[in-house]
């Protein structure tokens, strides 16, 4: 993926800002329309889509195709919220942004700041990973990326619509299955309790998605 974009031709990231974040936001862009982005967006969406932690924690309807940034040094991206609505230029394609995801592709070693800060509920979350690792938050969240001192921070965004678009009941379906994932390792598939809270998992489901 990186021999893929790093040879591609970067633009300014204000090209695709909204008024507000192009007050805030300073870095490169790969055009999302070039070969590049859809070559290695398609190869983000394989990767994901093969991860049961993040269809458990996602619940994707709808996702917007990768895009790509980076950070040189002096570089950062202040505080802001997500767009509720992300339209795919030239185009009728829309979602409702209800979670963002970063895909990190530099090693942390290589770059110093470019964090990612999220606030929620139980304060500011600091995410920095390796390469090839992701972060999955709320779209409504602030978040903030810090000013790269070194190095050159490099990685992949985009946003999902998820199928359950009330977080608090995406969060009580994600501890759910994460319990019968659990249990069934524990009792095997076949047992009673696991059969009983599979089926309340998915009539919650039913109850709650949008699809």
């Amino acid at each position: 993926m990186r021999r893929i974009i790093d040879a591609a031709e970067w633009v300014d990231g204000h090209a695709t800002a909204g008024p507000q974040a192009a007050l805030a936001k300073n870095n490169a862009q790969l055009p999302e329309d070039g070969d590049a982005a859809r070559q290695a967006g398609k190869l983000i969406l394989a990767a994901v889509g093969r991860s049961p932690l993040f269809f458990a924690a996602a619940l994707p309807l709808k996702t917007y195709p990768p895009m790509f940034n980076r950070y040189g040094a002096g570089q950062a991206f202040d505080t802001h919220v997500d767009n509720a609505i992300r339209i795919k230029r030239g185009s009728d394609f829309r979602i409702r942004s209800d979670l963002s995801m970063t895909v990190f592709l530099e090693a942390p070693e290589n770059y110093d700041g470019g964090e990612l800060l999220v606030e929620d509920h139980y304060g500011v979350q600091r995410v920095k990973l390796p390469a090839g690792h992701a972060v999955l938050y709320p779209s409504s969240s602030l978040h903030r990326v810090t000013p790269v001192t070194r190095g050159v921070r490099t990685a992949s965004f985009f946003w999902l619509q998820s199928m359950i678009r009330d977080a608090e009941a995406r969060r009580i379906l994600f501890d759910l299955d994460r319990s019968v994932q659990r249990l069934t390792g524990e009792l095997g598939g076949q047992d009673r309790s696991v059969i009983e809270l599979t089926g309340i998992y998915h009539n919650l489901l039913r109850r709650w998605a949008d699809a």
